[in-house]
């Protein structure tokens, strides 16, 4: 199991894949895949979920040597419709197996869930909204603004879950 130090590693597998999106620095990171999950759509909202299923396979990258302040923005973010997990993953470059947390979609027969998310449809359409809201909630997360993670899923429900779907 990993321990969340200096050397922590967390993989993203949803619109947080926009290298540095979330933190003031770029990471180190590995392209890889996440046998055993699928990535969906979820109506509502402007960001995917990935939950298991055997025959799915996730592509994303794992940012390497979070702080704890960075994996605090991180679960901020996820707010409480995820959970973080251990899983293993493949790097591209080497196949080389590596043993991280992800975080997953909670309901996982979620009625919500439909076709494959597209990160770079999602670019064009979405993303500068939700830079806004993440921005939102880091700066509350930084702050200590007396705000938890059901406040944070609230502001992503607000901001993004009545915009546009792509």
């Amino acid at each position: 199991m990993l321990s969340f130090t200096m050397s922590s590693s967390m993989v993203a597998f949803r619109s947080l894949i926009n290298d540095n999106i979330m933190l003031e620095r770029t990471p180190e990171i590995i392209s890889v895949t996440l046998p055993g999950f699928k990535r969906f759509r979820l109506k509502g909202r402007l960001y995917p979920c990935i939950v298991p299923s055997e025959a799915g396979e996730v592509h994303g990258k794992v940012l390497m040597g979070l702080t704890d302040k960075e994996l605090s923005n991180l679960d901020a973010v996820e707010g409480n419709e995820y959970e973080k997990v251990t899983v293993e993953v493949v790097r591209k470059e080497n196949s080389a197996k590596m043993i991280v947390k992800t975080y997953i979609w909670i309901n996982k027969n979620d009625p919500d869930m439909y076709g494959e998310w597209d990160f770079e449809e999602w670019k064009q359409l979405h993303m500068p909204k939700f830079m806004e809201t993440i921005k939102e909630i880091i700066e509350i997360n930084k702050n200590h603004q007396g705000k938890g993670v059901e406040d944070y899923t609230q502001i992503l429900h607000k901001n993004l879950g009545d915009a546009p779907l792509s």
